[in-house]
């Protein structure tokens, strides 16, 4: 029978965009490529926390960052926090993204990546990133919603996305969403319309809070804790979609 890993891995491997794109954007995919060592590495994680068929609250980010999955195909997790707080090998360039370090702050204070993991899933909006070159010329993050063009060549994509990760078999009674500015208009908007969830819970973007709010964070991790484990405490039978 195929655990909760087995349908991320086999979503991992078959994840891509087909579509065009607006000049001067380039589409991010970790699993593509020469990345087979990303698609090991993710695997690997997936299987550590996921090897189960228990269903789980999920959360989603924008897409994916050059330095966390970008560079481990884990949403949220970089290099660093991959070694050190999930205890899997990396070999490779050490990378360092401020939302990773948030998203573990909350991890550890919440009980653990085997407790966390084992009630949410992490995703994103987008499953896949971009990047545009800055006027230095050095490739930059991109996010789905910066160009309007940009949304309405991946809308579709998206769409599908949100499909395949409810089939992995999230609970869609509620889903978590990291942004409370456009990634949250974005995904409320699709849920109006598409029904896929019974309600949207949005949080402040670990970005945002590391670039403007760092020296509150603590109050942030505490809000994060509080609506999580607020969805923990009212979990029913009942309300198990």
């Amino acid at each position: 029978m195929r655990t909760f890993a087995d349908r991320i891995i086999a979503f991992n491997r078959k994840v891509e965009f087909r579509g065009g794109l607006p000049g001067g954007i380039s589409i991010m995919n970790p699993f593509r490529g020469s990345n087979e060592y990303i698609f090991g590495i993710s695997s690997a994680f997936y299987r550590k926390y996921y090897a189960d068929n228990n269903p789980r609250r999920l959360i989603l980010g924008i897409n994916p960052g050059r330095f966390g999955a970008g560079f481990t195909g884990i949403p949220f997790t970089d290099t660093k926090r991959l070694t050190g707080d999930c205890g899997i090998a990396y070999a490779g360039r050490q990378t360092h993204e401020p939302s990773s370090v948030f998203i573990y702050e909350v991890i550890r204070a919440y009980g653990g990546p085997e407790k966390f993991y084992g009630d949410y899933y992490i995703n994103s909006v987008c499953p896949l990133g971009f990047t545009h070159k800055g006027e230095n010329g050095r490739e930059k993050n991109y996010n789905y919603y910066d160009r309007a063009d940009l949304t309405a060549a991946v809308t579709d994509f998206i769409i599908w996305n949100i499909r395949e990760q409810i089939a992995m078999g999230v609970r869609t009674d509620v889903c978590f969403c990291l942004g409370t500015g456009k990634n949250e208009k974005f995904l409320r908007g699709l849920n109006e319309r598409y029904g896929f969830f019974g309600e949207i819970v949005a949080l402040e973007h670990p970005r945002f809070i590391m670039q403007y709010k760092s020296a509150s964070r603590d109050v942030y991790v505490s809000k994060y804790l509080a609506l999580l484990g607020k969805e923990q405490e009212n979990e029913t039978p009942e309300n198990r979609r």
